[in-house]
């Protein structure tokens, strides 16, 4: 019977139960990700967790520590290196597991298992929290309008500068015309007085002559 027994043996004895479970926990602290069945994967969940755990700290006890789950002293040095500078801010839940179907032969539930943090998809697609006072409710909401109100204001700064500058050549452009056209108007209003001033001289050479006739 079953009584009391709560974990999954998975089918072996505790030494090869073990000894399975350290090999799969180096090979997840080195690669980040392995693809094993689902059962597997939740029980290394339980077994690599608490190590990430004791990697937050780095000292010699905690070294020996995890040497003895891991047998491996890369794994054990690139867990105190990599994987723990990395997952200090995460209070827990250092792993995921996601399903991948199942395996042709036996369809066995297959997963994979790998490093929250490591993963670039998920970590570097993520947009920056950008802060607005609202007064709305829901949180997920709120954030998603702030960010499409701020592309939204973006946007129409852009188009308000575009129009500006358009602006801005359209009036100098029409300034021009005009002082063109002004040049152009003023133009023979200069050379009438100087037909004029012929006609003025003939006049004053018009009077001596009289007077000598008289």
């Amino acid at each position: 019977m079953r009584h009391g027994k709560k974990f999954n043996h998975l089918g072996r004895t505790a030494s090869h139960r073990s000894a399975m479970l350290s090999n799969m926990a180096t090979s997840l602290i080195t690669h980040k990700r392995i693809n094993t069945t689902v059962a597997k994967a939740k029980a290394l969940q339980l077994y690599v967790e608490p190590l990430i755990t004791k990697s937050k700290t780095d000292d010699t006890n905690n070294r020996r520590v995890v040497f003895k789950y891991l047998q491996d002293k890369e794994a054990v040095t690139e867990l105190f290196r990599e994987v723990g500078p990395k997952v200090a801010d995460r209070p827990g839940g250092y792993t995921r597991i996601i399903k991948t179907g199942f395996r042709q032969g036996d369809s066995a539930d297959m997963a994979m298992i790998e490093l929250v943090d490591f993963n670039e998809l998920y970590t570097s697609g993520k947009p920056e929290k950008k802060t607005r006072r609202s007064r709305r409710g829901g949180g997920a909401k709120a954030s998603d309008e702030t960010t499409t109100d701020v592309e939204n204001s973006t946007e129409e700064t852009a188009k308000k500068e575009v129009k500006a500058k358009s602006e801005e050549k359209t009036k100098s452009e029409k300034k021009e015309v005009k002082a063109t056209e002004d040049k152009k108007a003023d133009a023979p209003k200069k050379e009438e007085p100087k037909k004029e001033a012929p006609k003025k001289e003939d006049s004053e050479t018009d009077h001596p002559q009289g007077k000598q006739e008289n």
